[in-house]
């Protein structure tokens, strides 16, 4: 049985809100999940007292989800920028990582030419 975290779509049309769910893998999107971990909304909300950039709201039980990861429940691309924009796993992506191993590509090429 493979297990999925994932985002599952709800509300009205052009207003969002996704539950964060453990489902099977062969599951449809909107189907009946194991288990709901949380909510995100991707619509940015305005800074408390006007102050600061606006957030977008992510609800979470992180003890609920570092179980499913330890059970070996793999989460799909969004869950993970969610689950590691809260710490729970390791970026998939480091922008500077990526700018780094493209400069020492660089490097190596200009020094196999020259």
């Amino acid at each position: 049985m493979v297990l999925k975290i994932r985002l599952a779509r709800f509300g009205k049309r052009n207003k969002p809100i996704y539950n964060i769910v453990v489902a099977q893998a062969r599951s449809a999107r909107n189907s009946k999940p194991l288990e709901v971990l949380g909510t995100y909304d991707p619509i940015p909300k305005p800074a408390p007292l006007g102050q600061g950039k606006p957030f977008k709201d992510i609800r979470l039980d992180t003890a609920r989800a570092k179980y499913w990861l330890g059970v070996g429940a793999q989460p799909s691309d969004p869950a993970w920028r969610l689950l590691s924009m809260i710490g729970l796993l390791e970026p998939k992506y480091n922008v500077q990582k990526m700018q780094q191993k493209a400069m020492e590509q660089e490097q190596e090429v200009q020094s196999e030419q020259g």
